[in-house]
């Protein structure tokens, strides 16, 4: 109990760190068409029209021994993305348990005038992503072997479809391994499946009239394979935007393949609700710290001695 006390307390009491936001791409932009869309939203804050990807650098004060990164992408339909309560305040609760953070800003498919093909951009920049952290992981201390994702609702599918999907590879850098060595999927839209996706995501990523065959490629419990990392995931029962069957869909999926997972349901919680579940004295960060100690991606003891 003290341990998640301290936890909690790590969590709540952290700064703010100052953050450097890198271009996701050091020239043109792949896959971008001209376009006149202008984004609307600040750093940390609720973001529409992403036509321009970044990188925003979270950089833990003390690092953990393992050297552990993450990269998180924030949630919002495949049509704004909720920086602030799924980005940046994810990115200084990691910070607090000594992982270096990264959240990306991605191009948002809605707007197909925009991209050559916009059911693509997304991943291109979750790939795109990924390479950037495992090839400046010297400069930021990283160890290359314990870069982890996570996403949240749209931004769970997409690091769902990376996780189950990283060796399509979109990006000219053919030899980097794009492979999270982790993820973690908040209550995230799995599958394409109208009987349970999330309809708005499947539009704007898809497409009005998506056929089975489309839809299959982007449901990622299909994609699941022996090489899927091992994952932590958790949802909340009464989600009614994202139904809770997409979790239990990706788990069922990791058991059959014998991938070491972990789930966790809450009997209440709703859909959003980011680090904290308000319904719950449970926290699903406590629980994932532990799992994180458990595979060997964290050290606990340091954690809690700080």
């Amino acid at each position: 109990m003290k341990k998640l006390l301290l936890i909690a307390c790590l969590l709540n009491c952290i700064t703010a760190k100052a953050q450097d936001i890198i271009p996701l791409y050091p020239g043109k932009i792949p896959g971008n068409l001209p376009c006149t869309i202008q984004e609307t939203g600040k750093p940390g804050e609720s973001t529409s029209n992403v036509t321009q990807p970044t990188l925003a650098v979270f950089r833990a004060a003390k690092p953990d021994q393992f050297k552990g990164a993450v990269l998180i992408i924030p949630g919002g339909g495949y049509q704004h993305l909720a920086m602030g309560h799924e980005g940046y305040d994810i990115a200084k609760a990691f910070n607090a348990i000594g992982i270096t953070a990264f959240v990306l800003k991605y191009r948002l498919p809605n707007n197909s005038s925009c991209f050559e093909n916009k059911t693509l951009v997304p991943l291109m920049d979750a790939e795109q992503a990924m390479a950037t952290i495992r090839k400046n992981a010297q400069q930021w201390a990283i160890d290359t072997a314990n870069i982890g994702i996570i996403g949240f609702s749209a931004g769970g599918h997409l690091a769902a479809t990376l996780i189950t999907k990283y060796g399509d590879k979109l990006i000219d850098d053919k030899d980097i391994n794009l492979r999270p060595d982790w993820a973690v999927l908040s209550y995230a839209v799995i599958s394409m499946d109208d009987s349970i996706t999330h309809a708005g995501s499947k539009k704007n990523l898809l497409g009005e009239k998506a056929d089975r065959k489309f839809s299959d490629l982007y449901s990622a419990d299909l994609n699941v394979s022996a090489a899927t990392p091992p994952s932590f995931i958790f949802h909340a029962q009464d989600d009614k935007v994202v139904p809770v069957s997409n979790s239990l869909r990706f788990y069922a999926a990791l058991v059959k393949h014998k991938v070491a997972a972990e789930l966790h349901i809450f009997q209440n919680g709703g859909h959003g609700f980011g680090l904290n579940n308000k319904t719950t004295q449970e926290s699903w960060f406590n629980d994932l710290t532990s799992w994180l100690n458990s595979n060997h991606k964290l050290n606990y003891l340091t954690l809690i001695k700080r």
